[in-house]
């Protein structure tokens, strides 16, 4: 673990060597506070929970996760580093983990950042902690699935601008997938296997599961097995860059 550490190290230090880390957080947090107290009806809706705030979560990592993710690969293509890295006495899976810990982290570093709306709520009333610390799991490993989604895209192009719209794409097809709308189009073309195929892969279905604080081992796995998927495949396109 230690080339993975020494690289999660350099990664998460050249954030902070820039402005654009704390760009990210500010953004954030206002976002996060801003959509939570009047998007969510916060005070309105008269109950000491964070339900609100965990609801707007998706949409903001639809945007955030996507940005911190493009620069991981594509940045390195583009600067001519890329061949250099793949040259190092470092392979390719602890590359990619490397990477993807620092921004993992990095994300991480920026739901902890939210802890006044925890204070905030526990001193308006007398909230299920356990629900809580149960939707910030979720809400964490929900992050961690579309940074990962978002490296192994990272990893097809040089442009950072193209690696973030298909990031994107992809974490609203995922996000859309359990939708009522979706599966009602999905009805009259698929077989009902199939159907209830598309709606287990659905991002929001099992988030929305943990953030009500049921920590179901199947939805765990699915961000799990999610992370793996897509740092995997990552790997491979990087793999086979190097061939080339």
């Amino acid at each position: 673990m230690t080339p993975v550490m020494a690289i999660a190290r350099r990664e998460l230090r050249s954030y902070f060597v820039t402005p654009m880390a704390y760009v990210f957080l500010v953004i954030f947090l206002v976002l996060a506070g801003i959509l939570t107290f009047y998007a969510g009806d916060f005070y309105e809706r008269g109950v000491a929970d964070l339900q609100p705030f965990f609801a707007m979560h998706p949409w903001l990592y639809l945007i955030l996760a996507p940005a911190v993710s493009m620069r991981m690969w594509a940045e390195e293509a583009k600067g001519g580093t890329l061949e250099l890295l793949l040259t190092l006495p470092v392979n390719l899976h602890e590359a990619m983990l490397g990477k993807f810990l620092a921004a993992w982290l990095f994300l991480g570093l920026a739901l902890v950042l939210t802890f006044p709306l925890w204070l905030t709520v526990n001193y308006l009333g007398s909230p299920d902690n356990g629900v809580i610390l149960a939707g910030y799991l979720g809400s964490w490993l929900m992050a961690g699935a579309f940074l990962a989604i978002g490296a192994c895209l990272s990893a097809l192009t040089q442009s950072q601008v193209v690696a973030f719209i298909l990031t994107m794409m992809v974490c609203v097809l995922l996000i859309l997938a359990g939708q009522p709308q979706v599966l009602d189009f999905f009805h009259g073309a698929l077989p009902r296997k199939l159907v209830s195929g598309v709606a287990q892969l659905s991002m929001l279905r099992h988030f929305e599961a943990i953030a009500r604080g049921v920590l179901d081992v199947r939805d765990l796995v699915y961000f799990l097995l999610t992370i793996l998927a897509w740092l995997l495949a990552g790997i491979l396109v990087l793999d086979l860059k190097r061939v080339r």
